[in-house]
């Protein structure tokens, strides 16, 4: 049996991954620092002996060992890493602080970076790291900042890893959604702006559904990936391949902004 660590399990997209790697027939451990939500996953899966859960804090500098460690308490072996817990509503460049600087990258690059680190050197063959990014890392966008810094980061770390340690059977992936209805976004629709960007300039003019994300994170744990190493699969309806424009769009007056 196949054992997969999942971080920011409790919902969104690493709720659905964890769904769908246990109906794959994986033991799940699923990482989180809301302990409830965890309990939440626990009982909707209801198998004790194939999902356990750890609430940490994965910025702590102990957290990367806790995790490992539990994990082979548990189940004896980890065969793949998926890198999911994230941070929303970014600044630009121009009005982000330090601290928030330091929020992004400790939690969507150096936290992911560490706790590679850690796992990596148990896994063997077939085995498997999936990193989730985002649109943001793959061309540039408004308001990024140091959520594009911190996913463009993890986006070069995983190539590095794939060429690394390739060699040794371990795959290393990115999944970059685009947006994904999920607790974190699901305020910004109230946002004209936001709406109008994603639904008006997207071929599939709707958000992305987190088990769509888990269904590509899935396959890059599958056999059927086997052969997949140091890409990124982008999961956006199109967004950033294209340059579409919806009717309304098109056929609206160009009004000048007021400064």
């Amino acid at each position: 049996m196949q054992v997969a660590i999942i971080t920011g399990a409790g919902s969104g997209i690493g709720l659905a991954t964890a769904k769908e790697l246990y109906k794959m027939g994986m033991a799940i451990v699923g990482v989180g620092r809301d302990q409830k939500k965890l309990d939440d996953l626990k009982s909707e899966l209801g198998d004790e002996q194939r999902v356990k859960t750890l609430a940490v804090d994965i910025t702590d500098s102990k957290a990367p060992q806790a995790i490992v460690q539990f994990t082979l308490d548990s189940f004896g072996q980890i065969d793949f890493l998926i890198n999911n817990a994230g941070l929303g509503s970014p600044k630009p460049l121009h009005e982000t602080d330090d601290e928030t600087l330091d929020q992004f990258l400790d939690v969507m690059l150096k936290a992911p970076f560490r706790l590679a680190r850690d796992v990596i050197v148990h896994m063997k063959d077939g085995a498997g790291i999936v990193n989730v990014t985002s649109t943001f890392a793959v061309i540039g966008g408004r308001r990024g900042g140091a959520y594009s810094a911190a996913k463009g980061g993890l986006t070069s770390l995983t190539m590095h890893m794939a060429c690394e340690y390739g060699d040794r059977g371990i795959r290393s992936n990115c999944v970059a959604p685009g947006v994904t209805m999920t607790d974190m976004i699901k305020h910004r629709l109230e946002d004209k702006a936001f709406r109008r960007m994603n639904y008006e300039t997207n071929p599939f003019p709707r958000l992305g559904k987190p088990e769509e994300v888990a269904a590509t994170i899935a396959f890059l744990c599958s056999p059927g990936a086997g052969y997949i190493n140091g890409q990124t699969i982008v999961v956006d309806g199109g967004w950033t391949n294209t340059k579409y424009l919806s009717p309304e769009a098109l056929n609206s007056e160009w009004v000048q902004s007021e400064q």
